[in-house]
């Protein structure tokens, strides 16, 4: 955790050395072409997935280049600059107006997997219990535990889970339901680990951007769960997700590939295992882009594509009644 903690002051440091510079008097113009270099240049530098997701970043500069002219309107340049970094494919990539934000949308390269109704008419009824940021009950009569965690809000703490660990300690599995978590507050994910973990555990390792070529990186930095000195779960757990899984619960579905007690179930997470930093256009303009990487124990960052799940299930919009992947977590932790 110690690690991850550094990483954060660095990308602290980083965002406020950029947006000081950026704000510098003689940065600030509404050209378009100068914003267009700004933007290109930054990314070209600094972004961290080139090489992973195969983008040649000078087609894209020669590809939107030719769509901007002296006259054209603020609408049009930030439909051009959002439309180039969209190519990047990354979630943690947008452009900020006061009339506009630019995003990809990596939740709909697959298909829906989840529908709260169904589960709440066919599996929890409408008594199961709201614990700070989790919803949770008993399934398969009382043997397995489920916890559903929508968003990782930085709002979990020791009380809830003190309680949600407690009431299910006596199951014969647990279900933590990610899918369609869009991510959050990185610190929540090692509140989740330490509770999952007996021994301090390397669950994946970290590294920034540090120079303008784009194989410019940092050493790989441990990222470590650290057991929770308290009442922890150990038992088998199945972790669900999907395309919707994206960021914080990306980094969690990774970590748990080092966890020999979980098991990923569903379909291929979205991604975003860079942290984002960003800055200011010359016209005023916000952005952001991934600007580390993470990597496998095996220190590849190819994860950042999706973390594919141990079991790979979907969902079958035929049938209303039955969350196809939340039975086989079922069957898997019987």
């Amino acid at each position: 955790m110690k690690n991850i903690v550094l990483i954060f002051a660095t990308l602290a440091f980083v965002f406020t050395a950029c947006d000081k510079a950026l704000l510098e008097d003689d940065l600030a113009s509404t050209n378009p072409m100068e914003n267009f270099e700004y933007l290109w240049t930054e990314c070209d530098e600094k972004y961290s997935y080139f090489d992973v997701k195969n983008i040649d970043w000078n087609a894209v500069r020669e590809e939107y280049s030719a769509k901007i002219f002296e006259d054209m309107t603020e609408d049009s340049l930030f439909n051009v600059l959002g439309d180039m970094i969209t190519e990047l494919r990354d979630d943690h990539t947008n452009l900020v107006s006061f009339f506009n934000v630019s995003s990809f949308g990596v939740q709909y390269l697959g298909q829906d997997n989840f529908d709260w109704r169904i589960l709440v008419d066919n599996y929890l009824g409408q008594d199961f219990y709201r614990s700070g940021p989790f919803s949770h009950d008993f399934l398969d009569n009382g043997e397995i535990g489920y916890v559903r965690f929508p968003a990782f809000t930085g709002t979990v703490d020791n009380e809830n889970l003190d309680f949600i660990l407690e009431r299910y300690k006596d199951t014969k599995g647990l279900i933590l339901d990610l899918r369609e978590n869009g991510g959050g507050a990185v610190t929540d994910v090692f509140n989740l680990l330490g509770r999952l973990v007996d021994e301090e555990t390397i669950v994946y390792y970290s590294r920034i951007k540090n120079g303008p070529a784009h194989d410019d990186f940092s050493e790989p930095e441990p990222a470590k769960a650290k057991p929770y000195d308290g009442i922890r779960y150990t038992k088998k757990i199945a972790v669900l997700v999907d395309r919707g899984t994206y960021s914080a619960g990306s980094f969690t579905s990774l970590a748990t590939k080092a966890l020999p007690n979980v098991v990923l179930i569903g379909d291929t997470t979205g991604g975003g295992l860079g942290l984002p930093n960003g800055g200011q256009l010359p016209n005023g303009w916000t952005y952001r882009f991934s600007i580390t990487q993470a990597l496998d124990l095996n220190l590849n960052p190819e994860f950042e594509n999706g973390v594919p799940p141990d079991i790979s299930v979907l969902f079958d919009w035929n049938d209303s009644t039955t969350d196809e992947i939340l039975e086989r977590a079922i069957l898997e932790l019987q």
